[in-house]
Parts: C-alpha cells; sequence; structure tokens
C-alpha cells in the first residue's frame, strides 16, 4: 500500500469518527460561538470586503468564483489588490499591491512556514490548504507589529480558533468539489468535546488534471494534494486553554514555466498555544506559542513529464521554528496595550542527484534567525476616536555556511493610524504612517547569481508609507476606499543578464487603491464591484517598478434568497504597458508589454436542506484565450521565462457540495 493511500485512508477514518461523535452530542448541544455550524448565506465569494481600517477578513470555508487551486495563493485572488504569479495548475505565487515574497508576512495559526526551493517552486503557500482554516485575514501595510516582522505589503493570517465548549458538543462539516480537467477535492473539519477539552480532526485531498486554454490547448498543470492534522484542546476553565497540534501533508504539482517540476510537498508541523485570560483587571491576556515547521521538497524533471535522456533531481528542506509570547493590558474605554516577544530560525539544506548518481549528500547553506520585540497600543480618545500604534525591534543573523559568511542587524519598524466615526454618516476614516525596514530573505541573499557579491552588501529594504480610506456601511450601500503612497529606499531589484540574476539596491515610490462597493437594488438584488490599480516607480532611473499589476476591474450582480442564489462575474483587466524590461523578482521578470482582457463568469447555489448548501459555476464562460501581466513563460532550466506567457484556463466548470452537522 503506497503512502498517500494510507493517508488517505487516515483521512476519511478520521472524519468518519468526527462526524459519529458529533452526531452523538448534537441532539441537545450548545453551539460554540466561534463555530458557525450551518451558513445560511447563498452568496457565492466573488469578492471580499474591508471589514475594519485595513483589515479584510474572509472564510474560507465558503465557494468562491473562479473556483480556486487547493493553495493558500488562488484563494487570496478574491481579495482586491492580490494577483498571482502563474506557474501551472497550482501553488502560483500570491502579489499584493504589485510587492511579492516576503514582504508579504504569511502566517498559519500563528507560525511561519517556508519554501525550500531557490526558485520558488515551493512557495510558502504551497503548503497552505486554506479550507481548512477558520479564517483568513489581511492587513494592509506595514500597520501591524504583533505578528513577527512587519510585511511592508501585508500581513496574511490563516487562522483556526481554539474551542471551548460548555457541555458536551460536538461539530462536522466539508466538501465535495468536481469540475472540468478531472478535478476532484474532499475535505472535512469535525471537532468535539466539552467543558474540560476537545479534540479536533481536519483533512483535505485535492486533484487536477492538466488544464487546456481558451484555444484548448493542454497546459502542463496536474497536481494534487493531501493534509491531514490534529488539534487536542484542553480548558479546564472558560478562562484556560492549552492545544497541540500535529499536521502532515504531501503533493505533486507539473510547472509549465520551468524543467522540474514538484514530485514532493512533504509537511510536517508540530505546535502548542496556550491562553490564560482574566488574570487580574488589567492584564486581561496572556498568549504563549511554540511551533516546528519541516518541508522536504523534491524537484526532478522525469516523474511528471516525459523521461529526459539526463535525469536530474534536487531535494531542499527547510526547518523553520519559532515562538512568541504575548501579553494583553487593557482598560475598556480607555486603553488595550499588546506588549511581547517573538522569535524564529529557519535552517536550508538540499542535496542533488543527475543521472540518478547522487551529487552530493545533505549540504546546509543557510541559517536565518530572528528575534523582535514589540509593542502596539489602542488608545480610545472618545467613543468616535481611536489612536492605534505600535513598534518593534528586531535582530537578524544570517549565516552562509557554504560562503563562510555572515551577518547581523538589529532594524526597527513602527506605525501610527488614527480612526474617526462619522456617526452621523455611518462612516469610519482613517489614516496611518507605517516603517519598516525588511531584512533581505533567503532567496535574494541565497538565489541571486551575483549572492557572493552582495551576501554582505545587500540592504535591508526600508518602507515608509501612508495609507488612508474610508468605510461607508448601510442596509442597502457599503463602499469601502482604500489607498496608499509609499517611499521605498534600498528596494532589492532583480536584473536578467543572459542567465544571471543579479540582485542590487534602488530608491522607489509606490502607490494605488483598492475600492470595494456593493449596493442592494432590492432586498434580493446586489450589484458589486471591485477596483484596484497599482503604480511604481523606480527613483534611480525615473522609469517603472517591473511586476506591477494592471488596473482591474470586477462587476458583480447576484439575485439571492434565503434557499438559494444565481449570479454573474465580469473580470475586466487594462492592458499594461509601464514595464521594466528583463527586471523583476526570483519568480518573474518584464519582457513585454501586455494585453487587456474581460472574462465572464456565472454561479448559483442552493440549499437543499439546512446541513446541505450545492454550489456550482462556469468560470469563463465563453472560453477565452488569455494571459495574465504576471506570468512566467515556459524554459528549460531554472531561469527566468522565455518570451512566451502561459495562458489562463479556458472553461471551468464545477459544482460543490457542502455539508454542516
Amino acid at each position: 500500500m503506497t503512502t498517500d493511500k494510507k493517508n488517505y485512508k487516515l483521512i476519511y477514518l478520521s472524519g468518519l469518527i468526527a462526524l459519529i461523535l458529533s452526531d452523538l452530542a448534537y441532539a441537545e448541544a450548545e453551539v460554540n460561538p466561534k463555530i458557525d455550524k450551518t451558513s445560511q448565506d447563498t452568496m457565492i465569494v466573488t469578492m471580499v470586503e474591508q471589514s475594519a481600517p485595513l483589515t479584510v477578513i474572509t472564510d474560507p470555508k465558503k465557494p468562491r468564483q473562479p473556483v480556486p487551486a487547493s493553495d493558500g495563493a488562488d484563494y487570496l485572488k478574491t481579495i482586491s489588490g492580490f494577483s498571482l504569479v502563474r506557474k501551472g495548475g497550482s501553488n502560483g505565487d500570491p502579489v499584493f499591491r504589485g510587492m511579492f515574497g516576503s514582504r508579504l508576512n504569511i502566517l498559519t495559526n500563528g507560525g511561519t512556514i517556508l519554501g525550500g526551493c531557490g526558485g520558488r517552486m515551493d512557495t510558502p503557500t504551497s503548503y497552505i490548504s486554506p479550507e481548512t482554516y477558520d479564517r483568513i485575514t489581511v492587513i494592509k501595510g506595514p500597520e501591524t507589529v504583533v505578528w513577527g516582522p512587519m510585511g511592508s505589503a501585508a500581513t496574511v493570517l490563516f487562522e483556526r480558533d481554539i474551542l471551548h465548549f460548555s457541555k458536551a458538543d460536538g461539530f462536522m462539516r466539508g466538501d465535495l468539489l468536481a469540475g472540468t480537467d478531472s478535478r476532484f477535492d474532499q475535505s472535512f473539519d469535525g471537532a468535539f468535546g466539552n467543558e474540560d477539552g476537545y479534540i479536533r480532526l481536519i483533512g483535505n485531498h485535492a486533484k487536477a488534471n492538466d488544464y487546456h486554454d481558451g484555444n484548448n490547448d493542454r497546459v502542463h498543470s496536474k497536481w494534487s494534494r493531501w493534509n491531514s492534522d490534529i488539534a487536542l484542546g484542553f480548558t479546564p476553565n472558560k478562562d484556560t486553554a492549552l492545544e497541540l497540534t500535529a499536521g502532515k501533508g504531501n503533493g505533486k504539482a507539473s510547472y509549465a514555466d520551468r524543467g522540474m517540476d514538484g514530485s514532493r510537498f512533504l509537511r510536517e508541523s508540530l505546535g502548542m498555544r496556550f491562553e490564560q485570560a482574566n488574570i487580574t483587571e488589567l492584564l486581561t491576556k496572556l498568549e504563549g506559542q511554540l511551533y516546528y515547521n519541516y518541508i522536504d521538497h523534491m524537484m526532478d524533471n522525469y516523474h511528471l513529464r516525459p523521461v529526459s535522456m539526463h535525469k536530474m533531481e534536487s531535494n531542499p528542506s527547510r526547518k523553520t521554528v519559532g515562538g512568541r509570547i504575548n501579553t494583553t493590558w487593557q482598560s475598556s474605554d480607555i486603553f488595550k496595550l499588546q506588549l511581547g516577544i517573538d522569535g524564529r530560525q529557519d535552517t536550508h539544506k538540499s542535496k542533488t542527484r543527475r543521472n540518478m548518481l547522487t551529487t552530493h549528500n545533505w549540504q546546509k547553506d543557510s541559517k536565518i534567525t530572528n528575534y523582535g520585540l514589540f509593542s502596539e497600543l489602542n488608545l480610545y480618545l472618545s467613543d468616535v476616536d481611536t489612536i492605534i500604534s505600535g513598534m518593534r525591534f528586531d535582530r537578524y543573523s544570517a549565516d552562509a555556511t557554504q560562503l563562510n559568511q555572515s551577518r547581523h542587524k538589529v532594524l526597527p519598524g513602527g506605525f501610527m493610524r488614527y480612526e474617526h466615526d462619522l456617526t452621523d454618516y455611518a462612516a469610519t476614516v482613517y489614516t496611518g504612517l507605517g516603517y519598516t525596514s525588511r531584512f533581505p530573505d533567503y532567496w535574494e541573499l541565497f538565489s541571486a547569481s551575483n549572492k557572493v557579491q552582495m551576501f554582505k552588501k545587500l540592504n535591508p529594504e526600508k518602507t515608509t508609507q501612508l495609507d488612508a480610506g474610508i468605510i461607508y456601511k448601510t442596509d442597502a450601500l457599503n463602499i469601502q476606499l482604500s489607498s496608499y503612497v509609499g517611499w521605498v529606499n534600498d528596494y532589492i531589484l532583480y536584473t536578467t543578464l543572459g542567465k544571471s540574476n543579479n540582485v542590487n539596491n534602488v530608491d522607489a515610490r509606490t502607490l494605488g487603491s483598492e475600492l470595494n462597493v456593493n449596493y442592494h437594488i432590492t432586498s434580493n438584488v446586489m450589484t458589486d464591484m471591485a477596483l484596484n490599480y497599482s503604480w511604481a516607480k523606480n527613483r534611480d532611473n525615473h522609469k517603472p517598478l517591473p511586476q506591477i499589476p494592471p488596473l482591474e476591474l470586477k462587476l458583480g450582480l447576484h439575485y439571492h434568497t434565503d434557499d438559494w442564489s444565481i449570479g454573474g462575474l465580469w473580470r475586466l483587466v487594462n492592458s499594461q504597458h509601464r514595464i521594466a524590461k528583463d527586471q523583476g523578482n526570483v519568480i518573474g521578470k518584464d519582457f513585454a508589454s501586455s494585453k487587456g482582457f474581460g472574462i465572464f463568469s456565472l454561479n448559483g447555489e442552493y440549499s437543499i436542506t439546512k446541513q446541505f448548501r450545492l454550489s456550482a459555476g462556469v468560470d469563463n464562460l465563453f472560453n477565452k484565450y488569455y494571459v495574465e501581466h504576471l506570468n512566467r513563460g515556459g524554459v528549460a532550466t531554472f531561469g527566468y521565462s522565455a518570451n512566451q506567457q502561459i495562458a489562463e484556463p479556458g472553461r471551468v466548470v464545477w459544482a460543490k457540495l457542502h455539508y454542516a452537522f
């Protein structure tokens, strides 16, 4: 029996156990307030609203259009400002406001997981299956300090709740999805517990064959993945919780953009979380966390494509360990103060084989360590005025074992934001100023062709950004506008010279905006719109900064009742002529202007019963051939793309059954 088959059986057995336990407990149980057992919302997610200043929260278990691959990057595309660099059918790289890589601080349950490939074949989001989480939270800009080193573009949190049951209780929910190109997904999430503790079992399996573009040409893009996680919680009282977690996953992915595929995406995770609330009148919460994430990634040119005459394997691995302690001090009508420390260390190693002969055994090439001290304060000036501010200091050390070099740096970061509620107008206005110094990441320090010269010379990237916006919300009309302008000193830029990818520092300026509007024409008819624009300039040569997505507009129209809905989505993307040829980042570069396009999709949903809900959609209804501006093309090596872009999927038909008990 293969390892994958064993894991599938484990997933299904775990789901069956959770279902039986939840049925036994469901009859007279009180619903856990953090878990919505049966969602009556029949709207398919096509756009996501900003729920608070600079904060977007979305439920990853809800169906979305276009139907995402089962990885983190594809789910983020429904949030205004996010784009995707496509490599195949899954495991694309997320981009927010034109910013990429570690400019996005991505966490799973408060911990960091990082990929191993020097060309980012396995991005951090490759190891994240969003439907197994309770919530995705995006904090735009450098506007929080409590989640590790500040993300200059955004902080993205994939979160699972610690559960509290007041009596014997349980729940079970999951999904089955089928679609074009043999797409088939299964997922479940079940828990059972009482006032003393709980057990939660989570798992998913998803796969798809090569997709076909709008010209009906097959794109090398087949993929599969599975994940299984368990959480054991101990809740001796309503104020105390200790949770232990363990998880494992694996997958495969074919890539059209490079000379190798990903034949293994092994993930192993361990974690511990502790919460103690209501300690004193002033000290309202103490949180502690430890985590361990290990990935073992295999790349080769013969498992998922026609066998090459010269077989090659590359096997990187990465171990990330870390933790944090956070205390919350609060006076309900005066202030809320968070004080804490955090830290993490990641170690990267690799080995290779050519023609089935081992070139070398495991060799460690890097160790990067970070320790941080942070403070974040909410000051309630009045019922309508709030100031939120934060500051953190991070100490970094990077060891390049093969280069016999090391470097160390202490970097500051912070922000201040003012929020004012216009109670007479059902609106909130806000403006914030943030600053962060970003230490170069593994890919920038170790993957560049000029890494020997630049390991110590590459400066940290310093971002100062002003964010401002308004949130207007009534029963009929919701408007969210978020705008930014930023100054980046020592922006880390890649330049392609032949087969070399060199890094250097330049100064840059950025600006842009996201606008979301939804309007209820009647109680059953709603229209919505999402508009996002990003602009960036290289201040050194006064030319555009590369890899900036073009202007994008989404228009939606929906009819919904308590039991069913039907809707349409029209996505319009402008051409992009602001390019910096042969410049970009570790995953892609600008090589030509791009054309605009428009894609129309249909969706619908029906609540069969209180426990079962069926949704379906047709993405790219008219089977249009198109390519995104942020893109890569097929190559025979790990280098940058040739001047041939990867086409997006053509017409995709899908259906999804959701159940909740």
